[in-house]
């Protein structure tokens, strides 16, 4: 397969998972917890859609640095500079997938934890109290790294336009 369109996939992975994420961000999640009883019944549903969202996050990451950056990464070997256009752009893919790491199984399963401690709805409890306060700051770390990933595949998405291209054949010298 030609470059161009490989490259032309992990862009449409990348806006793929990104319009998922700003759907879910923009308008369910508003509207679960506009719509359902309690904020605590919103946050179980949104709790369900975070995790799914981390796991196509892992494929488009992942499947873009694969696609992208595989068959160029012997390309750039050669070349003298120490750092190009492939390395930032396989960097930034890395570390989306470490953020999605990060995300999937060290915030969610924080905000798990603190959930299933407080064994209450969120609002009965009061503002100071500290699982509460827990539960408001894992889950805006967990807001920041979902933000985060979406400008990064927007940034990736956007940056595949720069990798190199294939090189020309190198002429025959036998001539």
């Amino acid at each position: 397969m030609k470059l161009r369109t490989l490259d032309a996939l992990s862009v449409a992975l990348l806006l793929l998972w990104t319009g998922m994420a700003l759907d879910f961000a923009a308008f369910a999640a508003p509207a679960l917890f506009q719509v359902l009883p309690s904020r605590d019944l919103a946050g179980q549903v949104a709790g369900v859609v975070i995790p799914r969202l981390d796991l196509a996050a892992f494929g488009a990451f992942g499947l873009a640095l694969a696609l992208s950056y595989g068959g160029r990464w012997l390309q750039e070997i050669g070349d003298a500079l120490p750092i190009g256009p492939l390395r930032l752009w396989s960097f930034a893919a890395v570390a989306g997938l470490l953020l999605t790491f990060a995300s999937a199984f060290i915030v969610t399963p924080k905000v798990r934890e603190i959930r299933v401690r407080m064994n209450a709805p969120i609002e009965t409890l009061a503002p100071d109290h500290p699982d509460r306060l827990a539960h408001r700051k894992a889950h805006g770390l967990s807001a920041q790294l979902f933000v985060i990933r979406m400008l990064l595949a927007l940034a990736l998405a956007a940056g595949i336009s720069r990798l190199p291209a294939e090189k020309a054949p190198e002429p025959d010298s036998r001539g």
